[in-house]
């Protein structure tokens, strides 16, 4: 009796243990296909280090300082590394953040002279590539000066380094306090040595974000003595610059582990410190690096991809991994926030805060992936969005820090709104949302929270022109062009919400706001144009031509941005005289010779395949217009293109700004074979499926898979769509199609069809 239980108990445990490893064995690390150094080169502008999905906290190697591909504080060409800093901006045009600089030093602790012409600082350190490692929720390097070898992860709020120093009597580090990506101005630095293991500190900088508001508590593995370094400088201007530095010191045996923790806060050095106390509590460094991993397989998995292809497979989960570092947490532990008003908010930790909106480029794709696989992050953000709508008085445009930045163009909170609302998934007040929304659309400088440098740029009187002219004349605001196109669609957005609230005297109106882009259409030459206040086109006139931000386009010329009607294609088709001649306008945007005429052409025009400007958001749209017009063959063949020529596993396998995931948020719904043109119209635009099957893991444990037949570099045309078993007859597909779960079979093949779907 005994010996069959024991058999029994033992087959039990048996099957306990098959199962677990069963489990253990089915679980993927698609981590392990996360490249974070796509980007760091060319212009892609990303950054290599330590984060974990939308975390506060981005703890990465600074390798330069000052220029455009200092926007991330690192470069891949570089070779010296200046320390660590705490904070980062992933893929922008502009630079901000590199807060709380920290660096290991073994030997003099170097620190003069500091030259603010220079791109490196005294103590800074040569490295190899061939000794970086860069993973998901990891970063290390060897430092070559000081034979110190760097480790760094990080939690939601907080950072953990790891140092593994040589022998020496004379090991420490720099934590520089007044460093900062392109020399912002530092209005107050305060540091305080707690023990001989802590230091907290507070720092308010007027850069990009003219009120950003971080402080910071760590603590030490090893007790240290210090000296604090707090005098003035001249930088090149002739200007005093306040420096603060702390110098740390210590002994250390050969390989001894010198561990270092870092919590940051918005609000101040006491939330620093919970954060810091409430996710890392002890020193377990793999701990954290695993669990940050972990968070990391949790967000990828969301989206399951098969192919024989690893680069693509590669290049797929690093363009997922893009599009969750920003929007970043911005609420503390405890609840508390810094606000768009510049005060500490009590909120609630259940709904969470945020911040870095890039918005002008993230409606377009990032926010419509996210529609799909993470909905109600999503609504956090709109979430957000209208909290800092009351706090600072409007939408920002560009939240940086709650901030507003003022930068780019149109009131694009509204097209997360309005798409939120027509997916179904709008748990947000809707009156509310819609009362915002008419007040980023309408003229008013007034109860507007920001600097007055920022007010006309964020309140431009372009919005005065439209509301009153019914267009913006080029020679009263700059950018009218790209400003009235983008303000049409806008527009529309408002219009939907409208009808959703019974709004009939709004509904009317916005609705023939929506079709404004219609004054800027010139039937002579064919293109969107300015034209001034007296009703003139303005001359001279270039498609090519373009004067970066200082012209009729926003980021881009004629040629790119006639064709921003995305919720209005079949009145653009009009407005070129009918379908053959638009399909003849289209084909000639790709064909087109690439040059571009000016000055001070955009940098931001790039990814070119003839004018089309696959580097920059407002072309991102355009490949899907021949599904509009019947000829569904020439968007998969251009899709086809942008994959082989647009994307590559390489820090420069980017063609332009990241840009907070806009750039890989299209790679991703691309490649899964099909694209949202127009954000408020819950209808998606198929295309040219890379991978033989994907699997999208929808939140209510429903999946939606799309099955790739025939598939191969070669075979790049679909020649059939079954959608559950039905065929598909147009190039298009539901967004309730995908959220309720089901099947999309494509059989592709190597010639191009016009959609032979009875085939089937």
């Amino acid at each position: 009796m005994k010996i069959k239980n024991i058999a029994i108990i033992s087959c039990t445990t048996l099957f306990s243990m098959l199962g677990a490893c069963t489990s253990s064995s089915i679980e993927k690390d698609y981590a392990s296909y996360v490249n974070p150094f796509i980007g760091t080169g060319g212009h892609g502008h990303t950054f290599p280090g330590a984060v974990v999905p939308n975390g506060m906290i981005q703890p990465s190697p600074d390798t330069r300082i000052d220029g455009w591909d200092a926007s991330s504080g690192y470069y891949y060409a570089d070779s010296l590394i200046n320390g660590f800093s705490h904070t980062h901006l992933s893929g922008t045009g502009c630079a901000d953040y590199g807060d709380i600089l920290l660096m290991p030093t073994v030997g003099e602790q170097v620190y003069n002279p500091q030259d603010y012409t220079q791109q490196n600082l005294p103590f800074s350190s040569t490295f190899s590539h061939k000794n970086e490692i860069a993973e998901s929720g990891y970063y290390s390097v060897y430092l070559d000066r000081y034979q110190v070898k760097a480790e760094l992860t990080a939690t939601k709020r907080a950072a953990l380094h790891r140092y593994t120093f040589p022998a020496s009597e004379k090991a420490g580090f720099i934590l520089d306090l007044d460093y900062s990506v392109q020399h912002q101005t530092n209005l107050d630095m305060q540091v305080e040595v707690v023990s001989d293991t802590e230091i907290r500190g507070h720092k308010l900088t007027e850069y990009w974000a003219f009120d950003q508001q971080i402080s910071f508590y760590a603590k030490f593995s090893k007790p240290f003595t210090y000296t604090i370094v707090r005098d003035t400088l001249t930088d090149q201007n002739n200007k005093q610059q306040p420096r603060c530095k702390v110098l740390l010191n210590f002994s250390t045996q050969q390989d001894e582990p010198v561990l270092v923790k870092v919590g940051i806060s918005a609000v101040d050095m006491e939330g620093a410190k919970k954060n810091l106390e409430a996710e890392i509590p002890d020193w377990n460094f793999d701990k954290v690096r695993k669990d940050a991993r972990q968070a990391w397989n949790k967000y990828l998995s969301k989206i399951d991809v098969t192919t024989n292809n690893e680069t693509d497979k590669t290049i797929f989960y690093t363009s997922m991994y893009h599009t969750a570092i920003s929007p970043n947490l911005f609420i503390d532990v405890d609840g508390r926030y810094w606000g768009m008003d510049q005060t500490v908010h009590q909120g609630d930790i259940d709904k969470p805060i945020y911040t870095t909106f890039s918005l002008w480029d993230t409606f377009r794709a990032l926010h419509p992936l996210l529609s799909i696989i993470e909905p109600q992050m999503n609504n956090d953000f709109i979430y957000s969005l209208l909290q800092k709508h009351k706090e600072g008085g409007i939408f920002p445009m560009w939240d940086l820090a709650s901030n507003y930045t003022g930068t780019m163009i149109g009131y694009h909170a509204v097209s997360l709104i309005a798409d939120a609302y027509t997916k179904g998934y709008a748990n947000f007040d809707l009156n509310e949302a819609y009362k915002a929304s008419l007040r980023a659309a309408e003229y008013d400088t007034t109860g507007i929270v920001c600097p007055a440098l920022v007010l006309p740029h964020l309140m431009p009187q372009a919005k005065y022109y439209k509301n009153k002219l019914g267009y913006v004349p080029c020679d009263k605001d700059n950018e009218s062009v790209a400003k009235a196109l983008e303000y049409a669609y806008d527009d529309y957005c408002i219009s939907i919400l409208a009808e959703a609230v019974g709004d009939k005297e709004n509904l009317a109106k916005y609705t023939q706001f929506a079709k404004a882009y219609q004054h800027y259409f010139d039937p002579e030459t064919r293109f969107m144009r300015g034209k001034d206040s007296e009703g003139n086109w303005r001359t001279p006139f270039s498609p090519r031509a373009s004067n970066h931000r200082s012209d009729d386009y926003c980021e881009g010329n004629a040629w790119q941005w006639t064709w921003f009607v995305p919720h209005d294609i079949e009145g653009l088709v009009q407005l070129m005289g009918g379908k053959e001649a638009f399909i003849g306008k289209l084909d000639s945007l790709f064909t087109a010779d690439s040059s571009l005429e000016g000055e001070e052409v955009s940098a931001d025009i790039s990814g070119l395949i003839g004018q089309y400007a696959h580097g920059n958001e407002p072309s991102h749209h355009i490949i899907h217009m021949y599904n509009y017009v019947g000829q569904p063959w020439k968007t998969q063949e251009l899709i086809d293109r942008v994959f082989k020529e647009q994307y590559r596993n390489a820090p420069d396998g980017l063609s332009g700004n990241e840009d907070c995931g806009q750039m890989s948020a299209w790679y991703i719904l691309n490649s899964m074979g099909f694209y949202q043109v127009c954000p408020g119209k819950p209808v998606y635009s198929i295309g040219r499926p890379l991978f033989d099957e994907v699997v999208i893991h929808l939140p209510n444990q429903k999946t939606f898979t799309i099955k790739a037949y025939n598939n191969s570099k070669e075979n790049k045309y679909i020649q059939s769509v079954m959608l559950n078993g039905t065929p598909l007859h147009t190039p298009f597909l539901n967004h309730k199609d995908i959220a309720e779960g089901g099947i999309i079979e494509i059989t592709m093949t190597n010639q191009p069809k016009q959609w032979e779907l009875n085939n089937n």
